[in-house]
């Protein structure tokens, strides 16, 4: 018997919940899984799972072996890292998972910097607003925007979005353009919303102005899951939306979106790079987060506040516009559990 086999085997069942999804994770036939658990059963004479016809779960035996097993695993990932060659040349499999929009506009373009550095490294990429459950997704690190609720998993922070309302000409002809946040509260305006994935209920809106602070809900004719699909819906002309400086700079160059209220500082969002406290930091993971947090740091889309390409372009987008404000400590957009 491959002990070690056998031990990593056990890990990812224990981690995934199923033989089944253990089994897709580590690219393996679900009764070569089995089989493996089952010999490691019967050389520990002991039995380490609970199976249901659903899921399984840990015996008492079976948690303890899982804690040391998944040390003796870290230690032998650390041992190999500690190599020469693999620190020059860190190589494997990361499966990441990032948001759609900073997948799209910001990760993508970038990511053939990072290839050509560590070519040897294989990226798998998931890209949505989705939650990601990254132990039994088997996932190594999530970008994401929001503060980190999830106390168990790692987070450093990298930067943070700016948000901003806008709208298309053809919203604000119909309905007016609001000069104040109160204005958005009098009847006439409407917005696109985005909803909590854990609560489905739609985020309020935070404007701060020096030492003044407005917060409130907007009415939606629309509520979206996605930040793609929520800007998709404000230059579709459904109402005031609210989005990320970086995703809307270009639909304000073109004429697509108008800026609003750019004398009030909406929130912002703090960006994380989060993984598993188990997991250990191999190098391919290290170079990773070290690369993308450097990435942020000097990216022109998320430094830039107020979206425009200058102030005196705000001034003119906004008459009653003043200097841009820094925003007081906001509520920030949560994220998910990952």
């Amino acid at each position: 018997m491959d002990k070690f086999a056998a031990m990593q085997a056990f890990v990812r069942v224990v981690e995934a919940g199923t033989f089944t999804k253990a089994a897709d994770s580590m690219g393996l036939p679900k009764a070569t899984m089995t089989r493996a658990v089952q010999t490691l059963e019967a050389h520990l004479q002991t039995k380490l799972l609970n199976r249901t016809t659903r899921r399984v779960t840990v015996t008492a035996d079976g948690a303890a072996y899982y804690d040391r097993a998944l040390r003796i695993l870290g230690e032998m990932d650390e041992l190999e890292s500690s190599m020469t060659h693999a620190k020059v040349n860190p190589r494997g499999r990361l499966r990441i998972d990032v948001g759609a929009a900073v997948g799209r506009l910001l990760l993508v373009p970038a990511l053939p910097e990072f290839l050509a550095r560590y070519p040897d490294i294989q990226i798998d990429l998931g890209v949505g607003d989705r939650p990601v459950d990254l132990l039994s997704e088997n996932v190594d690190c999530v970008l994401r925007g929001g503060e980190v609720t999830d106390q168990s998993l790692v987070a450093r922070r990298i930067g943070e979005f700016h948000l901003i309302l806008a709208a298309t000409p053809g919203y604000l002809k119909q309905h007016g353009t609001p000069r104040h946040p109160h204005d958005l509260e009098d009847g006439r305006h409407r917005a696109v919303n985005y909803f909590s994935h854990r609560t489905g209920r739609p985020y309020s809106y935070t404007f701060t102005k020096g030492s003044e602070r407005i917060e409130l809900d907007m009415p939606h004719v629309l509520s979206v899951n996605d930040s793609s699909a929520e800007l998709a819906a404000g230059l579709a002309g459904l109402g005031i939306v609210r989005t990320t400086t970086f995703e809307a700079q270009p639909h304000f160059a073109s004429g697509a979106l108008v800026p609003l209220l750019l004398d009030w500082c909406a929130d912002s969002v703090p960006i994380y790079v989060v993984y598993p406290p188990n997991r250990h930091l191999s190098t391919k993971l290290r170079v990773f987060v070290d690369w993308v947090a450097d990435l942020f740091a000097r990216s022109e889309p998320i430094l830039r506040r107020c979206g425009l390409p200058c102030a005196a372009a705000a001034d003119e987008a906004s008459p009653s516009a003043s200097p841009a404000v820094r925003p007081a400590p906001a509520k920030a957009r949560q994220v998910e559990p990952a």
